[in-house]
């Protein structure tokens, strides 16, 4: 299952403090492939994908689906943030069935370290916790990924297990929105 379900899309752009998430549109297309091509953004993400692969394959208007958001600041992409349904075939579930909504999240390394993350990720779970009241969240990430790690623990993840996926050590974790998040 892809898509999150019987949800208005796209919503309003949220703004944050500092940024707004909002559709695709067709002058994020090179922040796409950048994202995409770069191996520090992809080191925990099966490694970059070949940037001419890239051009030919990134469509004009990229991402652009629900769950999707892309991450403005100052009318420049700096990232994504998309909550897409897990596979019910994949280790990791905190629901019998499985299809649990997971929060995924890039960024473009120049904008790494000023809190940018936290803001987008938090506006994006609270904009799902009013759109899916009560649904859970689940998070995955290698362990190996400590920013990743301190940033599930600074939105308020709650550790559920660790297993072995796609060759390493991966930390799982859930989010409710009945959880206080610090």
């Amino acid at each position: 299952m892809t898509g999150l379900g019987p949800v208005a899309w796209p919503p309003a752009p949220i703004r944050t403090e500092r940024l707004v998430l909002r559709e695709s549109e067709a002058r994020d297309r090179a922040a796409f492939i950048e994202l995409f091509a770069s191996p520090e953004v992809r080191t925990y993400l099966g490694g970059p994908r070949p940037r001419d692969e890239l051009e030919r394959a990134v469509p004009e208007v990229p991402g652009r689906r629900p769950g999707l958001f892309v991450i403005d600041l100052n009318g420049a992409m700096i990232g994504t943030v998309n909550l897409d349904r897990r596979d019910a075939q994949r280790p990791g579930h905190v629901r019998p069935e499985g299809e649990e909504a997971e929060l995924g999240y890039m960024f473009l390394p120049q904008a790494w370290g000023r809190g940018y993350a936290a803001e987008a990720c938090a506006a994006a779970l609270g904009w799902f916790a009013d759109a899916f009241p009560g649904e859970p969240v689940v998070l995955c990430t290698q362990t190996a990924n400590d920013r990743s790690l301190r940033l599930a623990a600074k939105l308020g993840f709650t550790e559920m297990e660790r297993f072995q996926e796609f060759g390493a050590k991966q930390w799982f974790g859930v989010w409710s929105s009945a959880t206080p998040s610090g």
